[in-house]
């Protein structure tokens, strides 16, 4: 192979993402009353997010913020008195609300204002300030579903809102923004019980389908009942039959929504449950918004392994959701089961040839916190998995607030209960992260020893990702073929993964141990294939120097097994000479 067909071209694809839950990221209050009001146990703002949390988010060697609940949905907080509709409680899900149940696709959530009349404004100063201070802006997109009791007040002059020229006598028309269960009224489901008192019935005639794809007047509690679907032009109820010629009126809504948003700075879009709503709208609508901004990217939430091939070529994303495969496999391995050579099965059955697509993670919103009890209670167990997630190929990597300070949730805050994740739904405080905020220095200086030492392998993870030419843009060799199955003496393939990542200016090995109880003497291979792909020579002897924080060197030939000693819980890695 010649160096002219080996050399790459640096792209953008690993960005670091740093997601934001924006209601609690810079709550300084410690009350933290079980079902508390706003008042009780306080609520993060933008102006929180100030010059100094973000150059600390800079220099930590993020590259992009995901601020989450930025968009003003259901809530059981009055805001009346400032002109927006009070919310029936009957269907809201926790005193603060879903950020996920949107009420008003064109305004911003009045609980993240300093000064509520200047809400928009604040928000578009946060904005300014990311971008000042070298970063991105990303907010969600929710296309699926809406609050029940959805009404734009703000919306542009002249913009019609979601079911205002809704034909409520069918079930199904393919310009209808919503689906309905004609001849039949919406029936709250019993066991729902408010925190507040509710003073008036919730009332909904004809009963709209609910967001989960519940085509039915009376959803369970465990179905998402606050919210609405929307009628992307699919009739579910014959067959999932399609109108998408011509383009359906709310394909045109949406689409005039995300100009909206990107016309404010906005940098991206992690498009919510983004399988729920078709492939040929994503197909249709990413252009349309590139034609305005080329730079805006897009992030699918998917599930579906098979369905992803087609929302990268057909419907556009630039990058999608690795939680199906590569986080379950990584969780299994944490939490002491698993098997490492699932790792191999990610990438040659669901991802192959577009893992430069794929967003890594271990924590975010929807997924239990590494530290709780539902999980593996221990910030450092995460470390072998981290450094996978972040280096296997050349696609984004993604982390959770306070997850790099070791943040448990282990109390019932509210509506989701002790769940072992950060509510989304409630009013809080989260002590760990507040020992970094530092009545809003955002300098550490209240972390205890225990959390400045994971959060400096976080910083120092991240600051070698951003560093490394391998890792940025290399190629993948995955090296479990020639290992497993007693291959290599020693090689415990259920819990040892090896691979390399390289470039013509760089060559790194990463051995993987994901044993918690075992350390490993173990010989681990690299095919001739391999040497040749890295275009070292095939004579002589090749050094392998240790790095990022592996003090370790060996030598040896093309031929011969690398013997190393692997603690356990961790990853070593040398570049190759």
């Amino acid at each position: 192979m010649t160096k002219e067909k080996t050399k790459l071209t640096k792209h953008a694809d690993k960005l670091v993402v740093y997601q934001i839950y924006t209601r609690l990221f810079g709550n300084t209050k410690t009350t933290n009353k079980f079902n508390g009001t706003i008042e009780e146990n306080g609520c993060g703002k933008f102006n929180d997010i100030n010059d100094s949390a973000l150059k600390a988010l800079k220099n930590f060697g993020v590259s992009h913020v995901w601020f989450t609940g930025v968009i003003e949905h259901a809530t059981m907080t009055d805001y009346s008195k400032y002109g927006i509709p009070k919310d029936n409680p009957l269907v809201v899900k926790g005193i603060a609300g879903s950020p996920y149940a949107v009420k008003d696709y064109y305004d911003v959530d009045p609980d993240l204002a300093v000064n509520v009349k200047n809400r928009m404004q604040e928000f578009e100063a946060l904005v300014e300030r990311t971008h000042k201070n070298g970063l991105k802006a990303i907010i969600d997109f929710v296309p699926n579903h809406v609050a029940r009791n959805y009404h734009s007040d703000v919306r542009p002059t002249g913009v019609k809102d979601f079911g205002e020229d809704d034909d409520k006598t069918k079930n199904f028309a393919v310009n209808n923004n919503f689906y309905y269960v004609v001849g039949q009224e919406f029936k709250v489901p019993d066991n729902v019980q408010p925190p507040v008192k509710v003073t008036e019935p919730y009332v909904e005639n004809p009963a709209k389908a609910t967001g989960n794809d519940v085509f039915m007047a009376n959803p369970s509690i465990n179905d998402w009942f606050e919210t609405v679907k929307l009628n992307y032009g699919v009739d579910y109820l014959e067959n999932r039959t399609t109108y998408f010629d011509p383009v359906p009126n709310t394909w045109l809504k949406m689409r005039d929504i995300l100009l909206f948003w990107a016309s404010k700075g906005v940098d991206g879009f992690r498009c919510d449950m983004a399988e729920m709503v078709p492939k040929e709208f994503w197909g249709w609508v990413i252009p349309e918004v590139k034609k305005v901004n080329p730079a805006v990217i897009f992030i699918a939430e998917i599930y579906s392994p098979p369905a992803y091939r087609s929302y990268i070529f057909e419907g556009k994303f630039d990058y999608l959701y690795d939680k199906v495969g590569l986080y379950d496999g990584l969780r299994r391995l944490m939490q002491g089961g698993g098997d490492a050579n699932d790792i191999t099965r990610v990438w040659q059955n669901e991802s192959g040839d577009f893992s430069n697509r794929m967003i890594r993670f271990l924590e975010n919103h929807d997924e239990h916190r590494i530290c709780s009890k539902f999980f593996v209670g221990d910030a450092f167990k995460a470390v072998p998995s981290m450094i996978v997630s972040a280096t296997l190929h050349s696609g984004p990597v993604m982390l959770y607030f306070g997850q790099e300070v070791g943040v448990n949730p282990n109390v019932a805050e509210g509506f989701s209960g002790d769940d072992g994740r950060t509510t989304i739904f409630d009013y809080w405080g989260v002590p760990e992260f507040q020992n970094w905020v530092n009545n809003h220095k955002y300098d550490g200086a209240k972390l205890t020893p225990e959390q400045k030492k994971i959060r400096k392998f976080y910083a120092d993870l991240l600051k070698f990702v951003n560093t490394s030419d391998a890792v940025q843009t290399g190629h993948f060799f995955d090296l479990q073929y020639v290992n497993n199955n007693g291959q290599s003496v020693g090689y415990n393939d259920k819990k040892n993964y090896s691979y390399l990542r390289f470039t013509e200016n760089q060559k790194l090995l990463f051995i993987c141990n994901f044993d918690l109880e075992n350390s490993y003497s173990t010989e681990v291979k690299i095919p001739q294939g391999a040497w040749d792909m890295m275009q070292l020579s095939v004579s002589g002897k090749h050094q392998f120097k240790g790095v990022f924080g592996n003090k370790l060197t060996a030598s040896t030939t093309d031929t011969e097994p690398l013997k190393v000693e692997i603690p356990k819980n961790s990853v070593l890695i040398f570049e190759i000479k």
